[in-house]
């Protein structure tokens, strides 16, 4: 259970008004990690706190997507993984107890499936599962939808909610301890092509994402911009802090070509 807008001291809150009227299936929150031995103030702004504090003294900045928000029972479901004692919001998790209270900000998030396309198509590595997840919840028992997936290995596949006419299709691909490089590229152009309008939904390593599946989605396959969501959740070799940076750096570059 997270607490949006709840300062690390403050009393327990089961306040999610923040969440009223979201309702992107890609919602996602900033987990904010406070570091031990440094004192900060009873509300934390890290926005704020970026032009008043040390870069090494600000507290880490987790995003993760939010599941299930319900705003009668004050829940909402986030999913960590957990890598032993490496990172920042995985060993957290894996020590919480019922009670720890978790600073919360946002929602986020800007897709959605739209109901009036003809078919849907879903991509996502590991990361973003949780958010395709969520699009399959919303969409209609009849819907047409093409479902790519990368993960380790066959263990590693999860139970997804395809709509229940049978008109979803999911492919899995594999890393089975080997790169990964390519790998959903190729899924993607090996998916067989619907008629009618598709909406797609892209997310995942960002390399893998904007460099090999947005040309071809973009340029070969046509689609608008309204037709897809597409980003990168993260880089492979980086933290969120160094692929914060690499998005900046890398959004600056095309304003400017």
């Amino acid at each position: 259970m997270a607490h949006p807008h709840t300062p690390p001291r403050a009393p327990q809150t089961n306040d999610l008004s923040a969440f009223a009227g979201s309702v992107h299936t890609d919602r996602y929150v900033k987990l904010v990690f406070p570091k031990p031995g440094v004192d900060y103030p009873e509300q934390i702004d890290v926005r704020a706190l970026r032009s008043t504090m040390a870069p090494d003294d600000l507290p880490v900045v987790r995003t993760y997507t939010a599941l299930h928000p319900d705003l009668g029972a004050g829940t909402l479901d986030i999913d960590f993984v957990v890598h032993g004692d490496e990172g920042v919001a995985g060993p957290w998790a894996r020590t919480a107890q019922e009670g720890d209270i978790l600073l919360v900000n946002g929602p986020g998030g800007a897709y959605r499936p739209d109901p009036d396309a003809d078919w849907h198509l879903l991509v996502a590595d590991d990361s973003a599962i949780p958010a395709v997840t969520a699009a399959l919840e919303v969409l209609p028992a009849d819907a047409a939808v093409e479902v790519v997936v990368l993960v380790d290995s066959a263990a590693h596949e999860p139970a997804l909610p395809l709509p229940a006419s049978g008109g979803g299709r999911v492919t899995f691909v594999h890393r089975d301890g080997g790169s990964a490089d390519g790998l959903l590229t190729e899924a993607v152009r090996a998916v067989e092509w619907r008629s009618g309008r598709v909406h797609a939904f892209v997310h995942g390593e960002a390399e893998e994402v904007m460099h090999g599946i947005r040309p071809y989605l973009r340029g070969e396959r046509g689609l608008g911009r309204d037709q897809l969501s597409i980003s990168g959740y993260w880089r492979q070799g980086r933290s969120e802090d160094g692929f914060r940076v690499w998005k900046s750096e890398l959004a600056k570059a095309e304003a400017g070509s």
